[in-house]
């Protein structure tokens, strides 16, 4: 069982080096449904700047056809203004990002993190693996699970319990188990998962110094609506998720 266990990673580590190079998939466009804007009931400049940069992700996140460089445009610029509007009424914008992250997200874009953006000398793109994140923020502790798909098998999946800082829109997390195919399920320390997890694409080489110290892995969580969910990630990249329902799918 070692051997198995030992050959998946294996796999799946030189799957994630793929995840950051150039897709050759064509995507069809698609009209994208109509998110659920968190808007004040007076329109300010950062409501018309936010609702711009939400429907340029949607449709990224519909036809992966959007320039890169837009979407990383769209990204910056929706963090900085849901900044703006979290400081008006940060009680109300947390509760929102919480009423509306439950569910699955499958990972659409990513930076990647710092340290990755220099080896790739900044290129970003779409991320081509079937990553699929799901929160569950109705039950205690509150869970969350991230896992690499064929198909609708689970190569590999993480879970484990998160929490939720509305003051500062930071989500914190740790992994304690995994699972392998579907099948094989094992226990481990928190350590040991988010050396795995950096291995294999699903965590960063942050989340292993954090939980060398003691501390959790994290995200700065940005937005999360009807549609799209995005954060930036403690290694410092930002990421666009599609809500998704895998069990239609």
């Amino acid at each position: 069982m070692t051997r198995i266990f030992l050959s998946c990673l294996w796999l799946l580590s030189s799957a994630s080096v793929a995840a950051f190079s150039t897709p050759n998939s064509v995507f069809t466009a698609s009209t994208p449904s109509s998110s659920a804007l968190f808007l004040s009931s007076t329109s300010t400049a950062s409501d018309v700047e936010i609702q711009k940069a939400k429907e340029l992700l949607c449709r990224a996140a519909e036809t992966k056809e959007e320039d890169p460089d837009e979407v990383l445009d769209a990204l910056s610029s929706l963090e900085k203004n849901c900044k703006m509007k979290f400081k008006e009424d940060p009680a109300a914008f947390a509760e929102d990002i919480m009423d509306n992250i439950s569910g699955e997200w499958r990972l659409i874009f990513t930076t990647g993190t710092k340290e990755r953006q220099k080896k790739s000398g900044g290129r970003v793109n779409y991320f081509p693996l079937k990553a699929t994140q799901s929160f569950d923020a109705t039950v205690e502790p509150k869970i969350i699970e991230n896992g690499i798909y064929a198909w609708n098998l689970p190569l590999i999946k993480f879970s484990g319990d998160f929490d939720f800082n509305e003051r500062k829109r930071k989500l914190e997390f740790d992994f304690d188990m995994i699972e392998l195919l579907g099948l094989i399920k094992i226990k481990l320390g928190r350590k040991q998962v988010a050396k795995i997890g950096a291995s294999t694409g699903l965590g960063t080489a942050n989340n292993e110094k954090l939980a060398d110290v003691g501390r959790r892995a994290f995200f700065d969580w940005i937005s999360a609506d009807d549609d799209i969910a995005t954060a930036r990630g403690g290694g410092g990249g930002l990421a666009l998720w599609k809500r998704v329902d895998t069990a239609n799918e």
